[in-house]
């Protein structure tokens, strides 16, 4: 069951295009669900982290993404004021006059 779960996540693959060598797919489904649920892949991945630590096989260096997003002006969630949004206009005298 586990060989067949970790298969379907290394592929991407949709749960019903499983290999029938890891037995039917509900099943597999069923259990990887099951697991998900009951905290079970929580406590595999804690310990597996754990024990790699353990032998320097972990880096911790973060790599921090800058990409950016931009997003359409109609996408965004706010509300124009009232007024005008054009700015105001300020004259400007000269220091002879």
């Amino acid at each position: 069951m586990v060989e067949g779960i970790v298969y379907r996540y290394r592929t991407g693959m949709p749960w019903r295009d499983l290999p029938g060598e890891f037995g039917p797919w509900q099943t597999v489904w069923k259990r990887h669900r099951r697991y998900a649920a009951d905290g079970t892949w929580d406590r595999v991945l804690a310990r597996v982290v754990a024990e790699a630590d353990a032998a320097g096989k972990v880096d911790w260096r973060v790599s921090v993404d800058a990409t950016i997003t931009r997003a359409h002006q109609h996408a965004t969630n706010t509300r124009r004021p009232e007024q005008d949004t054009g700015g105001v206009l300020e004259l400007q005298e000269s220091a002879g006059s």
